[in-house]
C-alpha cells in the first residue's frame, strides 16, 4: 500500500473516532510490547501492517510468523505507517489491527479470590490505561468501565496501559445496575462479592478493611467521585488517608493504592522485572 486509499483511511479513522472503532469492531495496536502481549494472550487480529521499504527486525519477522494465516498482511509505505504510528519522530516497522472483544462481564471469570475494579464514568483515556496497568500489576481479575466514559480502546488509553489491556479483561457497561445485577448473580451462585467504594469521606481507612475475600472496588469519576447510584450500591466506602497540600488523589492513583492494599493483604509478593522496571 503506497497511497492513502479507502482502506488506509478506515484504519486512520480508528485512531481518532470511537464510533468508527465500534462500528468496524476493530482498533489499531501500536508498540512492540502491546503487539507482543496481544499475540501472547490470543487476541483476534484482522490485519498486520508492516514496512515495505526497510529491513525488518527479528521481532517484526517473528511477529509476522506468529500471526495466523487468516490475518491480512499489508506491506505499507513507511510514510503511511508513520501516520498510523502516532509518533511523529519515529516510524514503526509493524502495526496490527485487532478485533474488539465482547463487553461481557463473564470475561472477568470470578474465582473465590476475585478482585475486580469498577471505574465510574472516567473522562480521561490515560487514567483508564493507568488503572488497567495497575490492575495487571496487582493481580486484579478485571476492570469494568461504567457509564458515559472515555474509550478503553482510545490510543491514549492503550499507550497508558503499556499493553496490559491485553492481559486484563476490561469490559464496558452502560450503567451501575448492569454490574449490580451481575454481582447479585454471583452471590446467588455462592460467591459473596462485596462492593467497596473509594471516597475521601469513606467510613474507614482502606488499611482497616478486610480485602481478602471476593471484592469489587469502585473508583469514582475524576471530578465528581462516585455517582449517587454507586454510593447506594456499595456495601461500604473506604478512604485513603493523605497528607501534604493535596486535597485528593488522582482517580487512577487512588485505584492503584487500593489495589496495592488488596494485593498486600492477599500475600502478594512482587518481583523485579527482567528489564528492571
Amino acid at each position: 500500500m503506497s497511497t492513502r486509499n479507502a482502506r488506509f483511511q478506515q484504519w486512520e479513522a480508528l485512531l481518532g473516532n470511537r464510533t468508527k472503532r465500534q462500528r468496524a469492531g476493530e482498533f489499531v495496536v501500536q508498540g512492540v510490547r502491546p503487539i507482543t502481549l496481544a499475540l501472547d494472550h490470543g487476541w483476534s487480529l484482522r490485519a498486520v501492517l508492516y514496512s515495505a521499504d526497510r529491513e525488518l527486525s527479528q521481532w517484526a519477522r517473528e511477529t509476522l510468523r506468529r500471526v495466523g494465516r487468516d490475518v491480512q498482511r499489508v506491506k505499507m509505505d513507511s510514510g503511511l505507517l508513520r501516520e498510523l504510528g502516532g509518533k511523529d519522530e519515529a516510524t514503526p516497522e509493524l502495526l496490527v489491527v485487532a478485533e474488539l472483544p465482547p463487553d461481557d462481564l463473564d470475561r472477568l471469570a470470578p474465582e473465590p479470590d476475585f478482585l475486580g475494579v469498577v471505574f465510574d464514568r472516567p473522562t480521561t483515556p490515560g487514567n483508564i490505561g493507568t488503572l488497567i496497568r495497575s490492575a495487571d500489576a496487582f493481580g486484579a481479575s478485571g476492570l469494568i468501565v461504567c457509564g458515559h466514559a472515555a474509550d478503553v480502546y482510545d490510543p491514549k488509553a492503550l499507550r497508558a496501559s503499556t499493553g496490559s489491556v491485553f492481559a486484563v479483561p476490561t469490559v464496558r457497561v452502560p450503567a451501575p445496575r448492569t454490574v449490580a445485577d451481575w454481582a447479585e448473580g454471583l452471590r446467588e451462585g455462592g460467591l459473596p462479592v462485596r462492593i467497596l467504594g473509594t471516597d475521601e469521606h469513606g467510613e474507614r481507612d482502606v488499611t482497616e478493611v478486610d480485602l481478602t475475600g471476593p471484592v469489587l472496588l469502585v473508583i469514582g469519576n475524576e471530578t465528581s467521585g462516585m455517582s449517587a447510584s454507586w454510593r447506594a450500591l456499595c456495601d461500604e466506602t473506604v478512604r485513603i488517608p493523605i497528607g501534604g497540600a493535596a486535597s485528593s488523589l488522582n482517580a487512577a492513583a487512588a485505584g492503584t493504592v487500593a489495589l496495592y492494599e488488596a494485593a498486600r493483604q492477599r500475600g502478594f509478593r512482587g518481583g523485579a522485572r527482567a528489564d528492571g522496571r
